[in-house]
């Protein structure tokens, strides 16, 4: 028989009765009832319950040893009596009646439970996390990520993709968040930096003729922590393709998305391809948002030109000075009472808003405050926008438009959970499409990339030359599902001209792009095909189909808000000769914060960043 099994905890059954077994795990839990000590024994693939009788040759031992001890335990499995089989272990109806035991590691007093459902504080779960894993839930949510790699892994292979792995050391870029710089010993005062994306790589392979890559692949963004973001590093399904327009690339990863969801989903709906294509302000209209949740059924409306000119002032005069009035139909809201309005309205304050509008309506017309000022056919006239019935309501949000538009999607959220309107134990999925190529950056007033500066502007080179800069939408999408941003993606900008031109719209010249990316536009000059891709999140995939509120539940090994690994002490001092050795000199204030700091200064300074655009890969 092997040294130390020869079953997992999970394998036996009635049918190995009789027979000798030996077995390795962790002290999951014991009770002990008088003549006889009960050890639930456990692995990697399940539980058995292993029986000591007072006197055995085990039974001292077994009674000594503390819980998560590992130990090997051998003995004939024997079946439970009728009435002490557990129908929720797999193993349920066997036994396994020690007559040897072995203590192979002696637990110390735990600092947290294994056993059981209590909880404790997010410290002591990252500082012990080897410990927290062996937590059923926790367990059970790393297994599932192993699961939905593999399958993804085989699903992108099937569509004719390879997979290849692109640089960790490269060179620091204007990206969407600040690089994690790592020192060069042989190049004293120059950093590598850790790539937030592949995003360059992956297109310069398309330009080397590999067509279709994939890769798993780790990002790292010094960036804060945030429900569904894990600070530090991330993992997504980086993919590209070449000759492709944007409803190639939808055709081809829907399948992927869907499928990994529904094999994973159990039992929930999954929205089934092709999925439903909003444009950008279609989203931000009718959802008050880029990641619209789809199983929200509510629908916003604009009612701006129905309060233009009318008796109710305060919104008429926001429709004056080019306001707008968004309307949030409430189904079945009318009949609530006139507190759960006012609870409303107080929150809406506090979350720095003057208030919360609202007209109800009943048999006999609209009624409230805002209708006893206003017209009685603009009262009817949002009625029949918004398609309300007696007995409904409707919210308002107005002022400033990108304002008003947001918290209206705010709101929509809110009166969702309040009414208990939610789509319940279902995958809503959507493309959001047409995204702006820039925007006004609100502190410079200068305009800047929205999402992606590699993207290809709808219109191309003559949108670039001749159109105000701010309507010119990109060949961007993201894929949302439930609210969630799930993947970013664009088809690519590949001609140097057109990236060129770009970028000086977003305040960089020619060479400013030569110094960042002039690898990637180099070789554009050398023949580049049209290309396109997207970048899913691994770990918020898993999240949803984990049903996690919080994404460090599905990381292996997360750090915290701080940006701290509390287990392995990271980051950590570095000794003054080692910083000799790579040329730093620590400039570091007595009372420096631990959240949101600057990076390490060297004495011998790397590119300056901070004034280039936004860039975010995907």
């Amino acid at each position: 028989m092997h040294a130390y099994r020869s079953h997992t905890c999970g394998a036996l059954r009635a049918g190995d009765a009789t027979t000798e077994a030996r077995l390795s795990g962790w002290v999951h839990a014991k009770r002990d009832h008088g003549g006889l000590l009960f050890i639930d024994l456990r692995d990697h693939y399940g539980i058995t319950q292993c029986v000591f009788a007072a006197g055995s040759p085990g039974f001292a031992a077994a009674d000594a040893v503390r819980p998560e001890s590992v130990i090997t335990v051998t003995g004939q499995v024997v079946m439970r009596e009728a009435g002490t089989i557990n129908p929720r272990l797999p193993t349920g109806e066997i036994e396994l009646r020690v007559t040897d035991l072995v203590v192979q590691s002696a637990a110390e007093v735990l600092p947290m439970q294994v056993a059981g459902d209590e909880k404790f504080p997010e410290d002591i779960r990252l500082k012990y996390r080897f410990i927290d894993l062996r937590r059923d839930k926790l367990h059970h949510n790393m297994m599932l990520r192993s699961r939905v790699i593999t399958s993804i892994r085989r699903r992108m292979i099937e569509q004719g993709f390879l997979e290849y792995q692109t640089p960790l050391l490269t060179a620091s870029s204007p990206e969407g968040a600040r690089d994690f710089l790592v020192p060069a010993r042989l190049h004293p005062g120059k950093f590598y930096a850790l790539p937030q994306a592949p995003q360059q790589f992956k297109q310069l392979l398309m330009v080397a003729g590999f067509d279709r890559y994939f890769q798993i692949a780790p990002c790292f963004r010094d960036e804060a922590s945030r429900a569904d973001r894990s600070p530090g590093e991330f993992y997504q399904l980086d993919f590209e393709m070449s000759y492709v327009t944007q409803e190639d690339v939808f055709n081809t990863i829907e399948p992927v998305i869907a499928g990994v969801f529904e094999e994973f989903a159990d039992g929930r709906a999954v929205t089934r391809p092709p999925f439903q294509r909003i444009p950008y302000d279609e989203a931000m209209l009718a959802f008050g948002s880029d990641k619209p949740d789809l199983r929200n059924p509510i629908r916003i409306g604009d009612v701006t030109e129905h309060y233009a000119g009318s008796g109710f002032g305060l919104f008429a005069r926001i429709a004056a000075s080019g306001g707008i009035v968004r309307a949030i139909p409430a189904p079945g809201a009318g009949a609530q009472p006139r507190s759960f309005f006012d609870k409303l309205n107080d929150w809406a304050k506090a979350e720095g808003q003057g208030g919360l509008g609202y007209i109800t309506f009943d048999a006999e017309g609209p009624k409230g405050p805002i209708a006893r000022n206003l017209e009685a056919d603009r009262a009817e006239a949002i009625r029949m926008a918004c398609g309300l019935q007696p007995g409904d309501a409707v919210f308002f949000a107005a002022g400033k438009k990108d304002v008003a538009a947001k918290f209206a999607g705010t709101v929509r959220g809110r009166l969702a959970e309040e009414l208990g309107l939610m789509e319940t134990g279902s995958f809503r999925f959507c493309w959001v499409t047409d995204f702006p190529m820039f925007e006004l950056n609100e502190e410079t007033r200068q305009v800047d990339f929205s999402h992606n500066p590699f993207s290809m502007p709808q219109g191309e080179l003559e949108a670039l030359n001749s159109r105000d800069p701010l309507t010119i939408k990109a060949y961007q999408y993201d894929i949302v599902c439930n609210g969630i941003e799930l993947c970013s993606g664009a088809i690519r900008n590949h001609r140097p001209e057109v990236m060129i031109r770009a970028f000086e719209i977003a305040g960089m010249t020619g060479a400013d792009v030569e110094q960042h990316f002039g690898g990637m536009l180099n070789a554009f000059r050398y023949g580049a095909p049209p290309h396109g891709g997207a970048a899913p999140g691994i770990d918020r995939m898993v999240m949803l189909l984990a049903d996690e509120p919080n994404i460090r539940e599905v990381i292996l090994f997360p750090l915290n808000q701080q940006g701290e690994d509390l287990m392995m002490g990271a980051p950590a001092e570095i000794p003054a000769a080692r910083l000799k050795e790579l040329s730093l000199r620590l400039d570091v204030a007595p009372a420096r914060p631990k959240a949101g700091a600057e990076p390490l200064s060297a004495e011998a300074g790397a590119t300056n960043a901070e004034a280039a655009p936004r860039v975010s890969g995907g």
